[in-house]
Formats: structure tokens, C-alpha cells, sequence
């Protein structure tokens, strides 16, 4: 008897500790730029988007005031997988609000593997610093410890959030605290390499033939200390290492691990060789002609994946825990 009761009050305690979240959805004003030179040169005039997403917040009953630090997470091509989630949850039950950002579902967009277009990283940058601004006055959020990570494209997101020609195009009245960036897309090449001094990681696959790792590596050795970057590489890791799915083809994926492309002080991405701005969607179809293959490998390494959860609870710790 006593251990059914024993075993009940735990099982209450569990369902307790999983109430202690408040959800909240939270719109704003973006836009939708698809380069980003529009952002950089062309701002006003892009045509707006209205973006949501879901704010999670900790409930501390004896201090309902409470500020909570904040990580705003951005999905990869395929949009929210279980393991974005996997991360946000543990963020949250470590005492850390959390935003889900949701650039895709906003503008009725499911995917968009094997195109690129419907959605750039122009547009989600953009859209993550619009959530910033409008988390930055929520009453519950310290605007001063928010951290972006993202997946993928979010990946890119995370990174290139942080290139403060674009940033500062954007805005210049809040920042982010940090940026963790899961596999991103490193295979820009950028002529101006003033990037924040916030700390900033990648962690990525060293068999990554969608986001390849060596041009990470490139770009963090051409930064130097202009940046406050680091990077961790997993062996016998593809894309999506830190998912629970096993490593399958998708013969729809751009694999880049050819490409290096020129990112100009005004936020042109310029086509190998001819040097030309990939600008719309049919320029940048025509410029991955010249260095993309379609097929690439993704799914889950169990190792990858545990020292990657670890890795980036220790990461928001540092950035967003230890000064309070």
C-alpha cells in the first residue's frame, strides 16, 4: 500500500512539474525579403508578413514577476522536427523560456527541400529579430540573455544573425545574448567580416554532404578574432546527426559540398564564375547549377546526439545563466 501511494505521489509530482509552463501565441510585423541585400539596402520597401510563434514560459508561483533568459529556436527546411522540440523542452524544464518560431507555417509553407526559395534565410532573419524586438517588452522576458539557435537552414539563421552589416540593418537596439547553430549552411564566403562579439558555436557532421562541415571550419579560420566563433565536429555524423531517425537518402536535398559562394558587403550572394547576384528565385536556380547536387544523406548518430544535448545545455548555461 505504502508503495502505491509513494509511486501516485510521484506520478502527481511529474504531472505538476510538467504543469509549470504558461504557452502563449505571439505575432508581429516582418516582411518577406528573399535576398539579403533586400534587407540591407532595401528594407522598407519588402513586402510585410505577418509571423507568429509560441512563446513557453516557466511559471515560478512565488515570484509570478519572474524575468526568464530566452532562446529563440529556429526549424530547418522541413520545418519543426521532434528533435528541435527535444531541445526546447530541456531548455524549458532547466528553467529557460522558450520561442518557437514559426516562418514557415506563417506564410503556408510546409518544406522547402530541394528549392530554397519560398522561404529564404533573408526572410527568417529578419522574422528573428522582429521576435526579439517584440519578446525584448514582454514582462516576463530579460531582453538582455536571449540566446538564437536553429537547425539547418535555421542553422544559417543562427549563424549569419550574427554578421552585423545585416544586423544592423535590422536593427541596432537589441541583440542576441548568443547563437548555437546545428549544422548550418557555412558555404558563404563574406567580404566583410565584422560578426558579433557574442559567443557563437556550431556544432555539425563530419559526414555532412548537405551542410558540409570544412567550410565552416574556412569560415571560423578566416574570422579569426573578428568573431567570437567556435565549432565541434562529430565523427561518423551526417545532417540531422542529433535526430533519432536512422540515416536515410533524400534524393530531393541539395548536397552543397561543392559550393562556395561570395557574400558582398551589401548582401549579394554571388553565383561561382560569373559572379552574378542570385537575387530571385531564378538566379539562385541558376546559380547552384554550377556547384549543387541533388541527393544527399541525413539521420541520427546516438552518440552525435547525446553529446550535442549536453553540449548545448552547458552553452545556454554559460551564456544566459551563469551572470544571474
Amino acid at each position: 500500500m505504502k508503495k502505491i501511494i509513494l509511486l501516485s505521489v510521484l506520478i502527481l509530482c511529474c504531472f505538476e512539474i510538467k504543469a509549470q509552463v504558461n504557452k502563449e501565441k505571439i505575432s508581429f510585423e516582418s516582411a518577406n525579403p528573399f535576398s539579403l541585400s533586400d534587407v540591407i539596402l532595401d528594407l522598407d520597401n519588402q513586402e510585410k508578413q505577418i509571423v507568429f510563434g509560441q512563446l513557453t514560459l516557466p511559471i515560478d508561483s512565488l515570484n509570478p514577476d519572474k524575468k526568464y533568459p530566452l532562446i529563440i529556436g529556429v526549424a530547418g527546411s522541413m520545418g519543426w522536427k521532434k528533435h528541435h522540440l527535444d531541445y526546447m523542452e530541456m531548455y524549458q524544464n532547466d528553467g529557460i523560456a522558450t520561442f518557437e518560431l514559426n516562418s514557415f507555417q506563417s506564410r503556408d509553407i510546409l518544406s522547402t527541400v530541394g528549392s530554397q526559395d519560398e522561404v529564404t534565410i533573408a526572410a527568417i532573419i529578419l522574422d528573428a529579430y522582429r521576435a526579439l524586438e517584440k519578446l525584448a517588452t514582454h514582462p516576463n522576458i530579460d531582453k538582455e540573455k536571449v540566446s538564437i539557435t536553429g537547425w539547418s537552414l535555421g542553422g544559417g539563421v543562427s549563424l549569419f544573425s550574427g554578421w552585423m552589416p545585416l544586423k544592423n540593418a535590422i536593427t541596432t537596439e537589441v541583440s542576441f545574448a548568443s547563437h548555437l547553430a546545428f549544422y548550418p549552411p557555412c558555404f558563404i564566403d563574406p567580404e566583410n567580416l565584422e560578426f558579433t562579439q557574442a559567443p557563437m558555436h556550431i556544432l555539425i557532421g563530419e559526414s555532412d554532404n548537405w551542410t558540409p562541415a570544412a567550410p565552416c571550419s574556412n569560415l571560423i579560420d578566416k574570422l579569426g578574432d573578428k568573431a567570437n566563433i567556435s565549432l565541434t565536429t562529430y565523427p561518423d555524423s551526417h545532417h540531422s546527426f542529433d535526430s533519432e531517425t536512422p540515416v536515410q537518402r533524400n534524393e530531393k536535398g541539395y548536397s552543397f559540398k561543392d559550393c562556395v559562394f561570395k557574400l558582398t558587403e551589401d548582401g549579394d550572394i554571388l553565383m561561382n564564375y560569373l559572379q552574378i547576384p542570385m537575387s530571385n528565385p531564378l538566379l539562385q536556380k541558376i546559380g547552384f547549377l554550377f556547384c549543387v547536387e541533388q541527393g544527399v544523406d541525413i539521420g541520427g548518430n546516438p552518440e552525435a546526439r547525446k553529446k550535442a544535448f549536453v553540449f548545448a545545455k552547458e552553452f545556454m548555461t554559460t551564456t544566459l545563466k551563469e551572470t544571474e
